[in-house]
């Protein structure tokens, strides 16, 4: 079983970086660069290496910004892989994936049937296995493990 964590507003708080939107819109990536965790990320990453004990793995599955460029978009995604190497050093992704705003998730993973957070409930309804909203992370997490 493979569960997806999408980013910007659900483990990442894009959305409080200041001018966030004119930055993007410029194709400014600092914003997904400066985004601070919205979930306490060391104990995300105790509740991840757990549930890889019991045969778990995970992923993730995000949007790069609305209208970008091919360009600004390789430039979100390796942003994207930065922040993630510098807040959850000790988590090694089976798969992340940064695809073109308004993708259907479930077409850009490998397992569709798996368990996805995320704050868009429209990616919840499209999603094809699990889906929960961002707010109980750690809580859903600890649940699997029972």
């Amino acid at each position: 079983m493979r569960i997806y964590f999408d980013m910007d507003g659900t483990i990442a708080d894009l959305y409080a970086v200041e001018n966030w939107l004119p930055m993007l819109i410029a194709e400014d990536a600092t914003p997904y660069e400066e985004a601070r965790p919205l979930v306490n990320l060391a104990l995300l990453a105790r509740e991840i290496h757990k549930l890889e004990k019991l045969g778990f793995t995970f992923g993730v599955i995000s949007w790069g910004s609305k209208s970008a460029s091919a360009e600004y978009n390789r430039e979100v995604e390796l942003t994207k892989r930065e922040w993630l190497a510098k807040h959850l050093p000790s988590v090694e992704f089976a798969e992340i994936a940064v695809v073109p705003y308004g993708t259907p998730k479930s077409t850009a993973v490998e397992f569709p049937c798996g368990i996805l957070f995320d704050d868009e409930e429209r990616n919840r309804q499209e999603w094809k296995g699990y889906s929960f909203a961002e707010t109980e992370i750690l809580k859903n997490l600890k649940e699997l493990r029972k």
